[in-house]
């Protein structure tokens, strides 16, 4: 089997490294120039942005199989463009990918398939999100979140009126986020503890992934701004049976028959980034793909064939695979730029990487790198390597993460020290 795999960061480094174990699989190719993913796939010469390019190169090289990873491509139509060709391709149609790619529209979808999520309110100026403020429906803290997608940085939680006024002003009239921050919402805040609930589905079946817990705060204890993810971990147990019921019956089977019922069924990756409150599973957002940091993380615990998994989802035969899941634990721990999430700086040259996989079950998935012109590794991005382990307790998991980050440096290199040292970081949005 050919496999094409679209986008070129940790996510899909991770994706083609499981995808390699496949027996079934013959060749991997990528569009990326990460170095992480090219030590493992050939480099695919077509433009990474352009669905057209890439689905003339699958039916020239007679690929088998196509896996999209980041959410962008989904949102634009790269699976319809692939379809209409007549190739084989895993992911959700545009249609679909519009329950990430407008959170306005995922609002609506939830409100009339009765899912549960917090309270909103939808505002297209700066006047109409005051007034909302003003207004007192809203208690704080409270959530306001850009539109569309923002690459992890569209969200804000606000403490108080002067911070609320801020991403306002932010996101409203200085036009940080372009147009995925040109209209917004206003969520209350939901409490409780936050993780990521995944599903593999072909539109009719699906079949649960182990659950995650993403860190999305850049420093330790939950503080700081939000990011694209900081880390995650992954064992048995992390939620008990009764929840994990709930979750399907009240959030993942209203979401595939509401899809349905509204004229796109859902094929791909559903991600169900989720807040367990005192009154139940309620939704905080929608992810059409597999999430970064959480996919580092899930795949270190797959013991079966990824490679078969995603053909049956994009062939509509599910529902004759049963993924297999170890029951270890994983931790990924990232590693970002000085500055990040903001402004940050590249080309740095990275050390210790090989060091770094000497430790025992430890994996360095690249997210932002490239290669030099000298040709060393060297830092391309805010969200640099996730520094991935699997061992027989959470614990092992995570000090062989830690044991492999400390082996690797690289000049501005943070990374938050608490990630899979608790299994519950308390209260989110």
């Amino acid at each position: 089997m050919k496999i094409l795999v679209v986008g070129s960061g940790g996510r899909e480094h991770a994706l083609v490294w499981a995808l390699g174990q496949s027996p079934a699989v013959e060749q991997i190719y990528s569009p990326s120039r990460n170095p992480g993913i090219l030590s493992l796939a050939t480099r695919a010469e077509a433009d990474p942005q352009d669905a057209e390019e890439l689905a003339a190169f699958a039916k020239r090289e007679g690929i088998d199989l196509t896996l999209v990873g980041p959410e962008q491509p989904l949102v634009e139509g790269l699976v319809d463009v692939f379809t209409a060709r007549g190739l084989t391709v895993c992911g959700p149609t545009q249609s679909a990918a519009r329950l990430e790619g407008s959170k306005t529209f995922a609002k609506q979808f939830m409100e009339r398939h009765q899912v549960p999520t917090a309270r909103y309110r939808v505002v297209e100026t700066a006047e109409a999100a005051q007034a909302a403020l003003a207004g007192g429906a809203f208690s704080y803290p409270l959530v306001i979140k850009a539109d569309g997608l923002a690459a992890g940085k569209g969200v804000v939680i606000a403490a108080d009126e002067p911070e609320a006024r801020q991403a306002i002003q932010l996101f409203l009239v200085e036009r940080a986020l372009g147009l995925a921050g040109a209209r917004l919402l206003i969520e209350e805040c939901l409490r409780g503890r936050e993780l990521s609930y995944l599903v593999f589905t072909d539109g009719r079946d699906y079949a649960a992934m182990p659950v995650a817990q993403d860190h999305k705060r850049v420093r330790d204890g939950d503080r700081g701004p939000n990011t694209g993810g900081m880390g995650a971990f992954s064992l048995p147990g992390l939620i008990d049976d009764q929840t994990e019921a709930r979750i399907l019956r009240e959030v993942v089977e209203p979401t595939l028959d509401g899809a349905r019922a509204d004229g796109f069924a859902f094929r791909g990756v559903l991600y169900c980034g989720l807040m367990l409150t005192e009154a139940g599973p309620q939704v905080l957002e929608y992810n059409v793909r597999l999430g970064d940091p959480e996919t580092q993380a899930i795949v270190r615990r797959l013991d079966s064939d990824l490679a078969e998994i995603c053909f049956a989802v994009a062939r509509g035969e599910l529902g004759h695979v049963r993924p297999r899941w170890s029951d270890d634990a994983t931790t990924c721990v990232v590693l970002a730029s000085r500055g990040y999430p903001g402004g940050y700086p590249s080309g740095i040259p990275i050390r210790g990487l090989e060091a770094a996989e000497q430790v025992e079950s430890v994996v360095v998935f690249h997210a932002g790198t490239r290669r030099g012109e000298a040709g060393q590794i060297e830092t391309a991005g805010g969200r640099v390597l996730g520094v991935t382990a699997r061992g027989a307790t959470l614990a092992e998991a995570t000090d062989r993460a830690y044991a492999g980050a400390a082996r690797i440096e690289f000049d501005g290199m943070h990374y938050r020290r608490d990630i899979g040292r608790q299994a519950d970081p308390g209260e989110g949005a």
